[in-house]
């Protein structure tokens, strides 16, 4: 289990953590032939950002993630929205196995796992999952985009800076979005025995203000490095003078990548 995003940190990735453009799940439907009969799990899922909209696509959805305060808040997200489908469990990667026993094989149309297999262990995690796959299902690895502060435009690298000199830390350079961790995990599907590999990308740009910055920054700070509450709107400032004055929208290019492998 990690508390890394417990409390107000799941509270932030809820509210500013973006969600995947409708073309991504369109991808996964096509792919995968997702259809109303269908069970899908959603590894990582966070506060539901992907599994909420795969719910319309098929029979059922299960959102699979070790914090359990991301899962009270997907669960509140698909109360709010009517949503019935969608079924929330307390696991992560290593919990995959007993799946098996609870689903049965060949049970699973798609496992897809979004911004998360970075911190998971890839290769036993493919194994596991391959037996749980109904034929012509398959796993879906995305990266929604690259963190804020990682970005090639003309202000994260301002951004970047600032918070390395906040947190005193340097930042990892990748979220297992970089081009050779999209090859790592291609050649371990692979080596799993998964087949046509491939991968989907899909672009768009996006406006955003100040307070979304921020949210998302919050969203990806540990739990114990969050600044307090009556911190925060000093944070908050701070990061705004770290970024270019003139401006109260700051452009961003979202590049989507889908990595799939199918039975």
């Amino acid at each position: 289990m990690t508390r890394a995003f417990s409390g107000d940190v799941a509270g932030y990735y809820a509210r500013y953590r973006r969600g995947y453009p409708p073309q991504a799940v369109d991808t996964l439907q096509e792919t995968f032939g997702l259809g109303t009969e269908d069970v899908v799990l959603d590894l990582g899922c966070g506060t539901g950002q992907l599994a909420l909209p795969l719910t319309e696509r098929v029979r059922s959805v299960i959102g699979m993630d070790p914090e359990p305060d991301m899962l009270r808040l997907a669960g509140e997200a698909a109360a709010e929205r009517g949503i019935v489908n969608a079924t929330w469990i307390l696991g992560g990667d290593r919990d995959v196995p007993a799946l098996r026993t609870l689903l049965g094989r060949n049970s699973l149309a798609m496992t897809v796992i979004g911004n998360a297999i970075h911190w998971m262990r890839h290769e036993e995690l493919f194994d596991a999952l391959l037996p749980l796959l109904r034929p012509g299902g398959g796993i879906a690895v995305v990266a929604n985009g690259t963190p804020l502060w990682l970005q090639e435009n003309d202000w994260s690298p301002a951004l970047r800076a600032g918070l390395e000199h906040h947190f005193g830390t340097g930042l990892a350079p990748s979220c297992g979005t970089l081009p050779q961790d999209r090859d790592q995990y291609r050649r371990a599907l692979g080596a799993a025995g998964f087949g046509e590999v491939r991968e989907t990308v899909v672009e768009y740009t996006d406006q955003l203000t100040l307070e979304q910055i921020v949210g998302s920054v919050c969203s990806a700070v540990p739990t114990d490095r969050l600044p307090a509450p009556e911190d925060r709107p000093a944070f908050a400032e701070y990061l705004r003078r770290c970024l270019p004055a003139d401006r109260e929208t700051f452009t961003e290019h979202v590049r989507v990548a889908i990595l799939t492998a199918r039975v």
